[in-house]
């Protein structure tokens, strides 16, 4: 059988299914990612299932999020990851390392393997020819325990790349372009396979620019070959035998086939507020900007940062700019200290940042209000900044440069030839100076794990009922993110440990009055537009309405993981037509035999309303998606969860 690269990985990794789009399947990874703002939950979960150690080759802890420590609340959760990791087995990299996505890619991807991430950006590792994709806490917890990692196979896209990049056109403007073609809902349920002759012209660090990016289409991940680039990378790094050549068998297919030709692009730029609101530089009208942000989550690599020092090198940035820039990683600062890079930045002007993830969830550096800010994130979502009514603007390093120099968004193809600094050797060693290794197994055992009054476990899962009669609590529109669920910024993702005080955060942008009125309703019904629940894996944006006793979600369609996470917590996602008929907060909705339902395998139910309007919804789910629902929840489902764990620290 002829496999793309992508069913090759899984095929490797496949422990139930088929392979056929849109059916489920379990696979087994290799390697699992997690971070701090969302690790906490799922290490939490992790011990509601009773396991005694991480049941995975290779689990890393990174913390890269909370950590400007405003309170102790930031430590809190640091000590309990710390001592988590210690008693079951994890590595751990500390506050201040770098970001987990750079990081991984420098110290642990392999060609071939399967990582599995609570964080969306797990698709990073792409770039090294790794099936790499981000879940939910809960179900990465469940698959470092041991259980698998269960999900509807993708379709693939192939992606020819032909050609070559000109000058001043950057990788960042190759994932730009798909998310000009694809927008950020054309890629649910795809992954993005790179191929042709073009592939070997972009770097590794630019293919984990495009593999990080490629989320915002709704895709599941990316994935490019493994060849002599990535021998080079791998080389380089210190870990030649991890190399791995790898691609599609001759004669693959593919669900869907595009080309780009690389010679052809230009300098793109997202608009407020969507990855998908692209559009050329050039065509864009004049937009002066006060704050320039390059780094953080993409666009943090040496090449990248090198890029914008050649292009600033004897200059100085507009005296209305802010320009900061953050290295992806310890290692990546350490270069560019070496290589003369930093020096370059700093006498430009630049702000240096330490290596985490800081403005680009919006943990520092918020901009003005109404005021364009230009950066070479991956989001602009509203108010991901920290700031309520932003102006954020997404770009490549060399856009950001020239913009940075005439204090407006400049197409970067008029600045001439630039000249990047040699990359000092990295030193490889970084890694393993701050990185933990696990504890032997018979030291685990006597590791106490530290647990602070800001860890408050989920509450256990309860039943979906057979029937229920509640109100509408809110009705949002298309492309709402989890980060309206559950917000970014400094003091929302503190108590990201604590459920109950997150809760008061959710819809706070649209309605300032949903907690209150959850609470005092006892729950009731979300209503929502298209692609609802987009942008992050963050699974508190379902465990938050579980914990206000929503069972119900009704939406035109949904975000990929977001939509997997309700599943896990036992919230039914129900599928809106597009005429239902006018739908108001506080109207009534009644629902009978929904357990019967999807025991049946039923695909349509009836809603009633209080004014005895009645409509069909679509119950659009898979055989084991609905076997989840029908345990309540997935950590019913896996069992053998303390129930003693589970109402630790619980509100009454």
């Amino acid at each position: 059988m002829a496999d793309n690269l992508t069913f090759k990985i899984l095929r490797a990794h496949l422990t139930a299914g088929e392979l056929i789009p849109g059916a489920d399947i379990c696979v087994r990874p290799d390697q699992i990612l997690l971070e701090d703002a969302t690790g906490t939950m799922a290490a939490m979960q992790f011990e509601q299932l009773g396991a005694d150690s991480i049941e995975v080759p290779l689990a890393v802890m990174y913390v890269d999020h909370n950590v400007l420590q405003i309170d102790d609340k930031n430590m809190q959760d640091h000590r309990y990851l710390t001592t988590f990791c210690q008693r079951y087995g994890l590595r751990y990299s500390p506050a201040g390392h770098g970001i987990s996505h750079y990081i991984h890619l420098e110290r642990f991807t392999r060609p071939g393997e399967l990582l599995l991430g609570a964080d969306s950006h797990t698709s990073t590792a792409g770039a090294a020819a790794m099936f790499a994709t981000g879940a939910g806490g809960l179900e990465v917890a469940v698959a470092m325990a041991g259980r698998g990692f269960t999900f509807p196979c993708p379709r693939v896209i192939g992606v020819e790349l032909l050609g070559a990049l000109r000058d001043a056109v950057e990788p960042k403007d190759v994932v730009l372009e798909l998310l000009r073609r694809y927008d950020v809902r054309g890629g649910r349920g795809a992954v993005f396979e790179f191929y042709g002759a073009g592939v070997a012209t972009i770097s590794t660090s630019g293919r984990a620019t495009i593999a990080n990016m490629i989320i915002e289409t709704g895709a599941t991940t990316a994935v490019f070959p493994s060849d002599a680039e990535t021998a080079r990378w791998l080389a380089e790094q210190g870990r030649d035998g991890d190399f791995r050549a790898m691609c599609a068998d001759s004669g693959a297919t593919y669900d869907e086939e595009i080309r780009i030709d690389l010679t052809d692009l230009r300098p793109l730029v997202a608009v407020p507020h969507s990855p998908g609101n692209v559009i050329a530089v050039d065509e864009l009208p004049d937009t002066p900007v006060t704050q320039v942000c390059v780094g953080s989550s993409v666009n943090s690599s040496y090449e990248d940062l090198a890029t914008v020092a050649a292009a600033l090198r004897g200059r100085t940035v507009h005296p209305r700019v802010s320009l900061t820039v953050t290295p992806g990683s310890r290692q990546i600062l350490n270069t560019i200290i070496e290589s003369g890079v930093y020096q370059d930045l700093l006498q430009a002007g630049a702000r240096m940042l330490e290596p985490i993830c800081g403005p680009c969830v919006g943990i520092g550096q918020a901009p003005l209000q109404g005021a364009a800010s230009l950066r070479t994130f991956n989001r602009n979502f509203p108010g991901r900044s920290g700031t309520a009514e932003d102006q954020v603007y997404l770009c490549s390093p060399s856009t950001a440069a020239a913009s940075a120099l005439t204090g407006r968004i400049t197409d970067p193809t008029a600045r001439g030839s630039i000249t990047l600094r040699p990359a000092a050797a990295p030193d490889v060693s970084i890694h393993d100076h701050h990185i933990t290794v696990p504890l032997p197994a018979r030291e685990r055992a006597s590791v106490i794990v530290e647990r602070g009054p800001n860890l408050v476990a989920p509450a256990p899962p309860t039943p979906v009922p057979d029937g229920l009669t509640a109100r509408v609590l809110i009705d949002v529109g298309d492309d709402v993110s989890t980060g309206d669920m559950a917000p970014d910024g400094a003091i929302a993702m503190s108590v990201w440990s604590n459920i109950a005080i997150c809760a008061r955060y959710m819809f706070q942008r649209f309605d300032a009055e949903f907690h209150d009125r959850a609470r005092r309703w006892g729950g009731g019904i979300i209503v929502g537009g298209h692609n609802y629940g987009q942008g992050s894996s963050r699974e508190h944006a379902a465990l938050i309405p579980a914990h206000l006793g929503v069972k119900l979600i009704a939406a035109r369609s949904y975000a990929r993981i977001h939509r997997r996470n309700l599943i896990a917590v036992g919230i039914v996602p129900l599928v809106l037509p597009d005429d239902t008929p006018q739908i108001d907060v506080g109207q009534e909705w009644t629902v009978t035999g929904l357990r019967q339902a999807l025991s049946d395998g039923r695909e349509e139910l009836s809603v009633v309303t209080g004014d005895r309007t009645q409509f069909s919804v679509t119950i659009d789910l898979t055989a084991g998606e609905r076997e989840t629902l029908l345990a309540g929840g997935l950590l019913a489902q896996v069992g053998n969860y303390d129930p003693a764990i589970a109402s630790r620290g619980v509100p009454a």
